[in-house]
């Protein structure tokens, strides 16, 4: 059993709670009925996620078992036989797409754009350079968009942009990684680390870290955004948003250690408390 939820990846359903974000920042948080709707479609997105994993990891058999860490994967390690895997792709794809069309056709087509996006990843759009990290946030967007629509929630400008550059921010740290393994060991963990240098990542991940601060500080500062929410004192969170940013350069650049955002997230307490203290503060402001 612990082998098969290895094979789920289900530590990485932490990604799909960006399904609830339109509900929180439309001050809806506390409506039963949207947070049932916004449930239903991260039990939904996380079936359909799982399946695309373990795609993912049978094109990637060989590329894992020569990795330090990847090569325990059930399947590079052989500990899942191919045909159960498949068997249990296909049931979670079947599931997962069935209950997001129940809940929301709309939402449905959002979800099959996205298991389109990631299935032509997996064949080889993964292998192009500054594409592979591009789709990996183009991901989070189309997650924030299924989120909007089960609960008809319309969507800022600032939620998207923000969210894609963090994320391709987060993409631009695991793809660091890949290259300190290159560098070490001579090993390719895949095939658009060609396309990557140490000095090209972290130039993108210093413009990246940068851009997404400041986007926050303009949306906090927004006009727009203040007049919708009540309250001229949302700036007061960048601060949590600098040190969260600053400290993930830490991990990245110092500790080299970036290769997993999700482990990062579940193990670093400064982090933790660092993203507490943005949703503590934000949340007071939002709602009090």
């Amino acid at each position: 059993m612990a082998e098969y939820i290895l094979l789920l990846r289900s530590q990485h359903y932490l990604k799909n709670i960006s399904i609830f974000f339109p509900l929180f920042f439309a001050m809806q948080i506390t409506d039963s009925g949207l947070i049932i709707n916004s449930f239903i479609a991260f039990l939904s997105f996380s079936c359909c996620a799982s399946a695309i994993y373990i795609l993912n990891d049978y094109r990637d058999i060989e590329a894992d078992r020569l990795h330090p860490i990847k090569k325990m994967r059930p399947l590079a390690s052989n500990a899942i036989p191919l045909t159960r895997a498949f068997i249990l792709m296909g049931f979670l794809l079947v599931f997962g797409f069935g209950l997001m069309l129940m809940l929301s056709p709309l939402a449905s087509y959002v979800l099959a754009g996205y298991i389109v996006m990631n299935i032509g990843y997996c064949f080889g759009l993964k292998k192009i350079s500054i594409l592979d990290v591009t789709l990996i946030a183009i991901g989070f967007v189309l997650r924030l968009f299924i989120g909007s629509i089960v609960c008809d929630i319309p969507l800022s400008m600032w939620i998207i942009v923000i969210t894609f550059l963090l994320a391709l921010f987060l993409a631009l740290a695991k793809r660091r990684d890949d290259v300190l393994v290159f560098l070490k060991t001579g090993k390719k963990m895949r095939e658009s680390i060609d396309g990557y240098t140490l000095q090209f990542v972290d130039a993108a991940m210093m413009i990246m870290a940068s851009i997404v601060i400041v986007s926050y500080l303009l949306y906090t500062t927004s006009t727009e955004v203040i007049d919708k929410l009540h309250s001229n004192h949302l700036y007061l969170t960048a601060i949590f948003v600098v040190l969260g940013v600053m400290r993930y350069l830490q991990i990245a650049l110092v500790e080299e250690n970036s290769g997993s955002p999700t482990k990062v997230l579940l193990h670093d307490r400064f982090l933790q408390l660092t993203i507490f203290g943005w949703f503590t503060s934000f949340s007071w402001i939002l709602y009090a």
